[in-house]
């Protein structure tokens, strides 16, 4: 989708505009926008060029999964759900400036929903209505939760966010019969539709796999949220939001009501939250509470925090390596002539040198970084046609 890049003071990144250019901004009209020049060819306005992106995005991202195999597919099925997952939480930290450390524990409240919408297998509902459940719950949790938190900040949001992501997922450990204690709730997926199937087989040739299929879903499940938040943070919506972060007293004295801003954004970064659990629960076929600790919301944060705050592509490129940076580390262990057990525990410790390096050398992200030096040589080379002039 289009790289939406904002980064923010929350985590001691640089930030593209200032305090009152970003006030402003959060009032001015959003046709704006539509006025800047085109880049690479796309158009001026927001949303022709995301749809233009979203339809190059989905072509692809069919290719690809027609191409890779079922270990592949089910990879990037886990890729989509870490990448909606972290596209809320970007909104929710890079762009609003509400460091979460309880996404985990929203993500398990939609897993479980549709585990135990997809447990009843009597009467079962449609796939797409059992997700639009587990995200509307889930959006509510998150509704009550930014209510209560819209008040805080820093460390105290931090602790409290904490303490959601340690206690709630603690409660299949008080309901076992409903939702499965220590034990796995499992559930029988539902087949894929035959047109799907028939369209799969006309493209691929062969019978398509139920990996293949969970894919496909999480690709939908992808395009559909970085597209919508694309606008979003394109819109007024998304210019009040950086305004909130950037400066919340002038931001007030605009007439912005901060702690409302505040709870929309855990609204939608909620929302997503919803969505990628239940992606998740329908990817593995089972949902456990050892499955939402707070290692995956700390994940979630460092997936974000490495692509880049505010940037929707930085969460996709955070995802990524959240997938394929432990597999790829474990391969290399066992090239060297280390056990499975040591090659495992050699993960972790890639994972947190890379995040390390990151963080020396690209203080605004991997995206963030990027783009800081584009403009920077961009007004470099604007500065040098000014003066041969």
């Amino acid at each position: 989708m289009s790289d939406v890049q904002t980064p923010g003071s929350t985590a001691g990144q640089a930030t593209s505009e200032s305090p009152t250019v970003a006030t402003a901004a959060a009032n001015a009209p959003t046709a704006a926008t539509g006025r800047r020049r085109g880049r690479w060819g796309l158009p001026q306005a927001a949303l022709p060029r995301h749809l233009l992106l979203l339809l190059v995005a989905a072509v692809a991202g069919v290719l690809l999964l027609e191409v890779a195999d079922r270990f592949t597919h089910t990879q990037i099925a886990t890729v989509a759900y870490y990448a909606v997952a972290a596209a809320g939480l970007t909104v929710l930290t890079g762009l609003n400036g509400q460091i979460s450390l309880g996404h985990g524990a929203l993500m398990a409240v939609g897993a479980y929903t549709t585990a135990l919408f997809l447990e009843n297998q009597d009467n079962p509902w449609p796939l797409p209505l059992i997700f639009l459940v587990s995200i509307a719950i889930t959006t509510l949790v998150g509704a009550v939760v930014g209510v209560a938190a819209a008040r805080l900040h820093g460390p105290y949001l931090a602790g409290a966010t904490l303490a959601l992501a340690v206690g709630l997922p603690g409660l299949a450990l008080v309901f076992p019969e409903t939702l499965g204690g220590n034990q796995p709730l499992t559930f029988r997926r539902p087949e894929p539709p035959a047109w799907w199937q028939d369209a799969s087989f006309f493209l691929s040739g062969s019978q398509p796999s139920n990996q293949k299929w969970q894919a496909y879903l999480g690709l939908f499940g992808v395009l559909l949220t970085f597209f919508l938040l694309a606008n979003l943070m394109r819109s007024r919506i998304g210019r009040t939001w950086r305004a909130v972060r950037d400066q919340e007293v002038a931001a007030e004295l605009a007439g912005i009501r901060l702690g409302s801003w505040r709870v929309l954004a855990f609204v939608v970064s909620s929302a997503c939250a919803g969505l990628a659990g239940a992606l998740l629960a329908f990817t593995l076929g089972s949902v456990s509470a050892l499955s939402f600790t707070l290692v995956l919301s700390l994940s979630l944060l460092t997936a974000i925090v490495i692509g880049g705050l505010g940037s929707l592509l930085g969460a996709l490129i955070g995802a990524v390596m959240l997938v394929f940076l432990p597999e790829l580390a474990r391969t290399l262990g066992s090239g060297q002539g280390l056990s499975d057990t040591e090659a495992a525990q050699l993960s972790p410790l890639v994972y947190g040198i890379v995040l390390v390096i990151v963080m020396l050398f690209a203080p605004a992200g991997l995206v963030g970084t990027i783009r800081l030096r584009w403009l920077s040589a961009r007004a470099k080379r604007a500065r040098a046609r000014v003066g041969g002039e």
